[in-house]
């Protein structure tokens, strides 16, 4: 690697260099900086710059390093977060204006676990209001770094903009809908979405506090087992965290292949309403990972309509909770889509939630009963090449959000983990994104297996040409 690539290495193989002091944390750290500078402001990524604190972690990570301490993988490398994990004394606004100001008192449980594993914070990252689909008016939306008139993903828009064109070496998005595996695919990362409880919420700002996700996206399914890694586990603030120990992510990665893994593949679930460029990545995908050695086999997806066709009116009503404070006293400052998914959640009734909940639960354990035949399946992220901004903007109706969904709301309602991958490109030279799903807290066989995916294809080393 060139010190010009430099700003695309992995974090496996920077925080090598690192450790062995052939890269300066404070000199890798204002060369970061520098880039933000000359290039966030056509990509719109950013919503706070913290160059202050970089400089001050990154310092202090070369401190240790002089005398002879080493934190791990992430010592002495930037990331970014998304701007609903917060940060002592630093603005978190979740991509609202009313909470533009907002300086919590402190830190969310993944921004401590980053900064003791000597992570340096660049700063926040952009988002849609309150994570649901839109960017409120005010705020001008991230830019796609592959082709600016395309969709960047939602709701962590600016971690998939700002990671893509190395403005950062990875960074966390939140998804409750499919918003790590969104941007992920969009902008041609790879990203892990955890076991709902898997990663502490603690200090995170809600969209939907049952489906809601925290987890990493990075350039590979190595660097993304390195973040998980560090903000993974049981956390006393979040007692819905789990407790289950936190593999070695890395080192299973590294050792570990798909020979023998029983992978499901259903054509009936992926081809209906799938463009054709989807359905040959992924069938291109699945040729990788038979030469590979895995056991693909043709299993039907248990029956996912009515989760998905319920997961809108779900959200809002947790949506709705979330607001309490804010919502109806402040509604006139709310963009239209949080607005509409907040009324929604008023006016849906027990008995609607009831039913809904009823229907998740029978899901949840026909998908359990699904993993115990298979170790993963394989799917797409989205039906179709990613949108435009004006097609996203004019077609984003419920019936469109649902279709939006298919691959990805079924995972929240159930809280199974994800890791998506980058499959391909589109006619339009855009990422195609794909995805491997696995049972509750098999984040270690997602990397492995995106490891040895990644070993032998090359989509992931390949990046926008910015800068």
């Amino acid at each position: 690697m060139t010190a010009a690539a430099l700003p695309f290495w992995s974090i496996t193989e920077l925080s090598e260099a690192i450790r062995r002091r052939e890269v300066s944390p404070v000199t890798l750290t204002e060369a970061m900086l520098t880039r933000i500078s000359e290039l966030d402001a056509g990509l719109k990524s950013y919503q706070l710059v913290t160059p202050e604190h970089a400089r001050a972690q990154a310092e202090a990570a070369e401190a240790e390093l002089d005398r002879g301490q080493w934190r791990g993988p992430l010592h002495g490398v930037p990331i970014a977060l998304k701007d609903l994990c917060f940060t002592k004394d630093i603005p978190t606004g979740g991509g609202m204006p009313i909470h533009a100001a907002q300086k919590p008192a402190f830190d969310a449980t993944v921004t401590v676990r980053l900064a003791q594993a000597g992570a340096v914070l660049l700063g926040k990252l952009k988002m849609t209001e309150g994570a649901f689909s839109a960017h409120h008016p005010s705020i001008e939306a991230p830019r796609n770094p592959w082709a600016a008139e395309r969709w960047t993903g939602s709701s962590s828009s600016g971690s998939g903009a700002a990671t893509a064109a190395g403005l950062c070496f990875a960074s966390l998005g939140s998804d409750t809908g499919g918003s790590i595996r969104f941007p992920s695919g969009a902008c041609g990362l790879t990203g892990i979405k955890p076991t709902w409880g898997r990663v502490s919420r603690y200090g995170v700002m809600p969209l939907s506090d049952s489906l809601d996700h925290v987890g990493p996206m990075a350039r590979n399914a190595l660097d993304a087992g390195i973040v998980l890694g560090a903000i993974a586990g049981k956390d006393q603030n979040d007692p819905t965290s789990l407790p289950d120990p936190v593999p070695d992510y890395l080192t299973l990665g590294k050792a570990g292949s798909v020979k023998g893994l029983r992978i499901a593949y259903d054509p009936a679930y992926i081809m209906e309403g799938s463009d054709p460029a989807i359905v040959a990545a992924l069938d291109a995908a699945l040729a990788v990972l038979k030469d590979l050695g895995a056991d693909v086999r043709v299993v039907p997806m248990p029956d996912w309509t009515d989760v998905l066709e319920g997961w809108t009116t779900y959200c809002a009503v947790e949506t709705a909770y979330a607001h309490l404070a804010t919502y109806p006293a402040r509604a006139s400052e709310y963009g239209p889509e949080l607005k509409g998914l907040i009324d929604l959640g008023y006016a849906t009734t027990g008995v609607e939630i009831a039913r809904l909940q009823i229907a998740r639960d029978v899901f949840k354990a026909r998908l359990k009963a699904f993993f115990a035949e298979v170790d993963l399946m394989l799917a797409p992220v989205l039906t179709g090449p990613v949108p435009t901004l004006e097609q996203w903007a004019n077609e984003r109706s419920a019936d469109v959000l649902t279709n939006v969904l298919k691959f990805t709301a079924p995972f929240d309602m159930a809280g199974n983990p994800t890791i998506t991958l980058p499959g391909g490109f589109d006619a339009n030279g855009v990422p195609i994104g794909l995805q491997l799903v696995g049972t509750h807290l098999s984040e270690a066989l997602l990397v492995q297996a995106g490891a040895a995916f990644q070993r032998v294809t090359d989509w992931h080393l390949r990046h926008p040409k910015i800068g």
